[in-house]
């Protein structure tokens, strides 16, 4: 057996990546702080009650479960997130105001998924608490764009839904669970044909409401459509509105948007809004977020919410190569000048490799393309020249 072989889809990050996504994450979570975000760190284990408390039976699918040795309940390695800052605004914060905070670190899934395929994701993300009218979603849209502007993806395309045009159908037409969640799967593969089959015991102005979400999806004037063809419940009403208003906003910021008003991505779990972000050269979403209003009263505090996440290891295999970040190599010295040359570059950020002894190094592998040489009375920096 090889003993140095990984889990299926498990994998190490090397050097040159593994720099890559700590400088990025360094980049987000400095961005986040001067938006006024605060920085958690949760757990990774946490007993399964408080990690799937309101986050729908998908979430439970995706967690790793593993007993406690100590009091041997169940205990689940964190799948997402998310769930874990509302049970720290719920329980440890207890602000009644606003309260907005951010997170970055692994999150494991029993199968793989995102952009990097991979069942260890680096979930970086932000949330906003205590706040339920459209300013706060519009708040966390703008800082989702600004984040990915900040990783280097131009060209960003956010696609929007709203749970409660689906929910507020569902709703006025007394539907049974299971046929909730067969039209929920029917809509989300736009599957015309089996919404008409299970719709056919509904009252026509419900069942031509939900035909009709399988081809309300496009630009800005679906809302249009959808105003004109779904029926005007208070709920509706205030869905599309909320929709036009985060479309002019994000209008602004140089990112397009599209609507899609059968994407039901996290029904169960979210409120309100959801949205998804796209980038030119990746195929598929960037980051996913939306209003989850109701997570909080799970954890026995209700808290308006609305938030972001992303895969950074995801977002960064699918970036352009980055240039190699090379270094300055130092030969072995008892010269006091050499040592105060080196601590002067790496004060300025340079990376400086100290050669351990007088043998030759093979400075490829180091990563040197330059090298410390004393002349005119002192250590200057000089490239290598290659043959």
């Amino acid at each position: 057996m090889r003993n140095w072989l990984l889990p299926e889809y498990i994998e190490d990050v090397l050097p040159a990546e593994a720099l890559r996504i700590e400088v990025l994450r360094r980049k987000l979570l400095d961005l986040f702080k001067v938006h006024g975000y605060q920085y958690v760190i949760p757990p990774m284990l946490e007993y399964m009650e408080s990690l799937i408390t309101g986050a729908g039976h998908d979430l439970d699918l995706a967690t790793f479960k593993v007993v406690d040795q100590l009091t041997g309940r169940l205990m689940g390695v964190r799948a997402d997130m998310t769930p874990q800052a509302a049970r720290i605004d719920a329980h440890l914060l207890n602000h009644q105001g606003v309260t907005r905070l951010c997170y970055a670190g692994s999150v494991l899934r029993t199968k793989p998924d995102g952009l990097a395929l991979t069942r260890e994701p680096l979930q970086i993300g932000a949330e906003l608490y205590g706040h339920a009218g459209i300013e706060s979603d519009i708040e966390i849209q703008r800082l989702l764009i600004k984040a990915l502007q900040a990783i280097g993806i131009d060209e960003i395309h956010l696609d929007f839904s709203h749970v409660n045009v689906f929910g507020s159908l569902i709703e006025t037409s007394n539907v049974d669970a299971q046929l909730e969640q067969d039209l929920y799967a029917a809509l989300q593969s736009k599957d015309q044909p089996a919404v008409a089959a299970l719709t056919k015991a509904l009252d026509h102005a419900t069942r031509e409401a939900l035909l009709h979400l399988t081809e309300l999806n496009g630009d800005q004037s679906i809302l249009a459509k959808a105003s004109q063809v779904l029926p005007a419940t208070p709920a509706i009403k205030k869905a599309l509105e909320s929709l036009q208003q985060v479309s002019s906003a994000i209008d602004q910021l140089g990112a397009s948007v599209s609507f899609d008003l059968s994407e039901l991505r996290g029904y169960h779990y979210h409120s309100g809004i959801v949205f998804a972000a796209y980038a030119k050269c990746y195929k598929g979403p960037l980051a996913l977020g939306g209003r989850y209003d109701e997570v909080g009263q799970s954890f026995g505090r209700a808290r308006p919410a609305t938030g972001f996440s992303l895969d950074l290891r995801g977002v960064v295999s699918a970036l352009p190569p980055a240039q190699s970040n090379m270094a300055i190599y130092a030969p072995v010295s008892a010269d006091p000048a050499l040592a105060n040359k080196i601590a002067s570059l790496r004060n300025e950020g340079r990376v400086v490799i100290e050669a351990l002894d007088s043998a030759d190094a093979d400075l490829n592998e180091l990563n040197c393309n330059q090298v410390l040489e004393h002349y005119n009375s002192g250590w200057h920096v000089v490239d290598v020249v290659r043959n």
